[in-house]
């Protein structure tokens, strides 16, 4: 693939609905390539980034192996999904985001450490879902601290909501986990709540969960405890 190509293809997302295709541009601060970006992207991409294609993806192929195969929704500048597939490396991690420099930052330390478990994909995450990603095939789901919209109008933009969680839920291997942590506790809430009315879903803990040894706090954790928020940790289950 030609560079221009290639860059041309990460500062946009495709977004379809029903048989129709759109390119959409993202309107993002910093949604631009530099000459740095450029050279992170041209050296690393090949190894750990995915492009969106009309197929189901096959983990085995990507990963050469048969580990467990995580999916984490938004990892913003990647250094939690980084530490975290270090240290728990009997899994596969795929992580999505949209957020370009946070996609070419991990892109970087994925190739820095040499970090072989990860690979990582500038998309949108319901489409890959509902495109790629094959029922019955995901061990389990991250999201950490997800974009909370506080203001009541914007709420419905929120990515956790009744529909979303039966898609993950039927992308779930039985056994297979959604994993969510956020410091907005009306938001937890609300996602807590979701739970009884999705019968593929099992709450193990009736509320929220006990803290995780193996997630690494995020900067966002950090920020929010110096605030004194409360971090909920919720954990669902697949039936």
């Amino acid at each position: 693939m030609e560079d221009k190509e290639l860059f041309e293809k990460l500062g946009k997302i495709e977004v379809r609905t029903g048989k129709e295709r759109q390119i959409k541009s993202y309107v993002l601060r910093n949604n631009v390539l530099d000459e740095k970006d450029q050279e992170i992207v041209r050296k690393y991409f090949p190894k750990y980034g995915l492009f969106y294609e009309e197929k189901p993806l096959n983990f085995k192929e990507v990963f050469n192996n048969n580990k467990p195969n995580i999916i984490e929704i938004g990892f913003g500048m990647g250094d939690t999904t980084a530490k975290m597939a270090m240290f728990k490396n009997d899994s596969n991690y795929l992580g999505l985001e949209v957020y370009l420099k946070g996609f070419v930052k991990l892109l970087s330390t994925l190739g820095e450490y040499s970090i072989d478990n990860v690979r990582i994909m500038r998309f949108n995450a319901v489409d890959v879902l509902t495109g790629m990603i094959e029922d019955g095939s995901v061990d389990g789901f991250h999201i950490f601290f997800p974009d909370p919209w506080p203001k009541k109008k914007h709420h419905k933009r929120r990515i956790m909501n009744q529909e979303f969680l039966h898609l993950l839920a039927t992308k779930l291997k039985k056994g297979g986990y959604i994993y969510m942590v956020t410091d907005w506790e009306e938001y937890a809430e609300e996602v807590v709540a979701l739970e009884p009315n999705e019968p593929l879903l099992t709450n193990p803990f009736g509320g929220y969960a006990p803290p995780v040894a193996w997630r690494p706090m995020t900067k966002f954790e950090r920020k929010g405890m110096e605030k004194e928020y409360t971090i909920n940790e919720i954990w669902f289950e697949r039936v």
